[in-house]
C-alpha cells in the first residue's frame, strides 16, 4: 500500500471516528435535555367530583409499580374465638370487640385490612396515595346469602375517595349507621377497582382480602 493510499485510509479512519463520537455527543446531549414523565393517571368520569372509583388508570414513563400480596385481618379480637370472622374485628377502633350500631363484622374487617395494607405500602416507601388499583375478594359472614359489598364499601370510604374532586374539602363518611364524619385518613386516591364475592378465602374467619398496586 502507497504511503498516499495509507493517509487516505487513516483519515476516513479518522473521519469515521470523529463522526460516530459527534453523533454520540449529540445523542447523549438530546438525552440530557429530554424530559421523562412518570406516573399514574386516574381515569374519572366527567363531571363526578366525588366518584368512589376511577374508571382506570394510566401507568406511563419510567413509574415504579409495587404490588403488594393479597393481605387480610389480623386476629386481634380476644374475646371471640379463634378463626371466627368476630376474631378479626379490630380492636383498635372497636375495644372489646363491640360494634357500634350499624357496624357489620365485614365493615369493621375491611378497616383492619387497609390498615395492614397502609402499614406494608409505608414499610417499602410508599402511602396509601399512591395506589392506583384494588382487588378485593369478600366472603360472605355466616348466616347471610351474600357479601356485604355495604359494609366494605363503607369501610373503604374511611381511607380512599373521601375528598371532593373540585373543592378539596374532606368529605364525611358514615361508620355503621352513625352520622357521617371525618374519615380515618383523608385520601383523594380513587383507584381503578374490581369488588367480588367468593365461595372462602384461605384463612378461616377472613370475609375480606385485597390486594393494591401502588405507583410512585
Amino acid at each position: 500500500m502507497s504511503h498516499v493510499t495509507r493517509s487516505l485510509v487513516a483519515a476516513a479512519a479518522a473521519g469515521t471516528i470523529l463522526f460516530t463520537a459527534a453523533c454520540s455527543s449529540d445523542s447523549e446531549a438530546s438525552g440530557d435535555t429530554t424530559e421523562i414523565t412518570s406516573g399514574a393517571r386516574p381515569v374519572i368520569e366527567p363531571g363526578e367530583d366525588n366518584p368512589m372509583i376511577a374508571q382506570g388508570v394510566e401507568i406511563s414513563g419510567d413509574a415504579t409499580v409495587y404490588k403488594t400480596s393479597g393481605i387480610g385481618g389480623t386476629a386481634m379480637n380476644d374475646a371471640a374465638a379463634t378463626g371466627t370472622p368476630e376474631s378479626y374485628i379490630d380492636t383498635e377502633e372497636f375495644p372489646g370487640g363491640t360494634l357500634p350500631p350499624g357496624v357489620t363484622v365485614t365493615e369493621a374487617q375491611g378497616i383492619n385490612v387497609l390498615k395492614k395494607i397502609r402499614d406494608n405500602l409505608e414499610q417499602e416507601g410508599y402511602t396509601l396515595e399512591d395506589v392506583v388499583t384494588m382487588r378485593v375478594f369478600l366472603d360472605n359472614a355466616p348466616g347471610t346469602d351474600i357479601a356485604d359489598y355495604a359494609g366494605w364499601n363503607r369501610a373503604y370510604r374511611q381511607f380512599f375517595a373521601n375528598t371532593n374532586l373540585d373543592t378539596d374539602e374532606t368529605e364525611l363518611v358514615p361508620l355503621g349507621t352513625a352520622e357521617p364524619a371525618a374519615p380515618l385518613e383523608r385520601n383523594s386516591a380513587r383507584p381503578s377497582r374490581f369488588a367480588l364475592e367468593v365461595a372462602s378465602l384461605p384463612v378461616p374467619g377472613w370475609l375480606v382480602e385485597v390486594e393494591v398496586d401502588a405507583v410512585k
